[in-house]
């Protein structure tokens, strides 16, 4: 799974995912992941990419050469032409499926803009999928460019130690991830649910269930019109909402 990132903050994207998971998976070279700088592809001495808007206005825009530019030096050696992201508040709101589907390209481009934006001709041009992380403002698509790479790179088989934890963790069947303990047993007068401790495994994957059925129920009901229920799920939630 190879990763481009287009941006003006290069050494930015390399920092925020050279640790941890992705950093070992970037070591082993089950990913990869190059930082193109915008900047380097200005056509001008002080490799500026922006101008006024026409029309007027507040701020500034990016300019279309240096970002298509930068894109052409990265498709170049691509078979065919890539998905291109484009962070954006206007896009499809980011979510996990979307971060397994995009999990089974080959190449992935991401754009970054900044300033009041990209120029919309340039977007036309090399733009498939238009993204956003959340219905708020950043300064730019750095960021979310981070969190998608960081949610899709688990998705890419060889980068978890443990490939079942992720199939197993939130939203994998558009559930939230039941409660996890560790040692010490008792803690602050809190006890590890006895349960956990018995050895049973299949009392406890059947408790894990339904705690994974509360908490959604709990705190994000609006999953459980997508999730996937067994009859069984479908009887516990009934069950618990007649308690209610």
């Amino acid at each position: 799974m190879n990763f481009y990132v287009l941006t003006l903050f290069p050494e930015m994207i390399q920092q925020g995912l050279g640790t941890s998971i992705t950093g070992r998976a970037l070591e082993k070279g089950t990913i990869s992941l190059e930082a193109v700088n915008i900047r380097d592809y200005a056509e001008n001495k002080h490799h500026k990419v922006d101008d006024y808007p026409y029309g007027g206005g507040a701020g500034m825009v990016m300019q279309a050469a240096p970002v298509y530019g930068a894109y052409e030096a990265v498709k170049e050696n691509m078979a065919s032409p890539p998905r291109v992201v484009y962070l954006t508040p206007q896009g499809q709101v980011f979510h996990q499926k979307m971060a397994e589907e995009l999990a089974r390209e080959e190449n992935l481009v991401f754009l970054c803009g900044h300033y009041e934006g990209i120029d919309e001709r340039v977007l036309e041009e090399i733009v498939t999928d238009y993204v956003s992380i959340g219905d708020y403002v950043l300064t730019g698509g750095e960021l979310p460019a981070m969190v998608m790479i960081d949610a899709i790179s688990r998705m890419v088989p060889g980068v978890l130690s443990n490939e079942e934890s992720a199939r197993t963790e939130s939203f994998s069947d558009n559930l939230l991830e039941h409660p996890q303990y560790s040692r010490p047993e008792v803690w602050r007068g809190k006890n590890v649910p006895q349960v956990l401790l018995s050895g049973h495994h299949a009392n406890i994957e059947r408790w894990r269930r339904e705690q994974s059925l509360l908490r959604t129920a709990v705190r994000r009901p609006d999953l459980l019109e997508t999730a996937v229920l067994s009859e069984k799920d479908k009887k516990y939630l009934h069950e618990m909402w007649r308690k209610d």
